[in-house]
């Protein structure tokens, strides 16, 4: 159970990236007042943790519903996770952790980002999503860890949260160099779990047993 704890935290962070969000959310809320910050940060976590409990657990019935294997969620998660964890590595962004610049560009023109693009997508994410939905699936059938994949993701969360209303102090703290260097090294051990879960993936489809 420990060990999947480990894996979701990592999984999570990465694929949320706290950090990376809460240099966006400074950005966007130059102009909002301290008490105006606070409330958007708290209602887009809010909102976020309810998404992704959402799709932790009504997403594999959905899935199951429309014919998708635990194999193929595995693989084609695991293909996600790994074009996520190749984006942290080279410090580019396309859309699945973060918000596009057309995303931003709106976001600019509103008083409150807290729904959008503050809780989707930028918390909650396709990244996230897909996530969420594959560490459910790898705990099938076990209370104990699909416990542990909901007590990480909320952790993450929980730090999502903190690092919204501390934004601006994280920001100065570590600076770009310093988020760059802690986005590269989430990204290099969320590469090789992607692979893992792309290995899981083709040897439980049964390909290789055909070969």
């Amino acid at each position: 159970m420990t060990e999947t704890a480990v894996v979701a935290f990592a999984t999570f962070f990465a694929t949320i990236s706290p950090l990376d969000i809460s240099a966006i959310f400074a950005a966007l809320t130059v102009g909002a007042t301290a008490r105006h910050r606070r409330a958007m940060a708290i209602r887009a976590t809010l909102i976020a943790t309810a998404i992704l409990l959402l799709f932790a657990f009504a997403g594999n019935m959905l899935l199951a519903s429309i014919g998708i294997s635990l194999a193929a969620l595995r693989t084609a998660g695991g293909i996600l996770l790994l074009l996520i964890a190749i984006e942290m590595v080279f410090a580019r962004t396309s859309g699945g952790t973060s918000a596009t610049d057309e995303e931003k560009l709106e976001a600019a023109t509103r008083q409150d980002i807290s729904v959008f693009p503050l809780a989707t997508p930028l918390i909650a994410g396709p990244g996230a999503m897909g996530a969420t939905i594959l560490l459910m699936a790898n705990a099938h059938g076990d209370l104990l860890q699909q416990a542990a994949v909901i007590a990480a993701m909320l952790a993450v969360l929980t730090v999502t949260a903190i690092s919204l209303l501390l934004a601006g102090k994280i920001q100065q703290l570590l600076g770009v160099t310093g988020m760059h260097v802690i986005t590269r090294v989430m990204g290099i051990l969320l590469s090789a779990l992607a692979v893992q879960f792309i290995f899981d993936g083709i040897k439980q489809s049964g390909i290789l047993g055909t070969l």
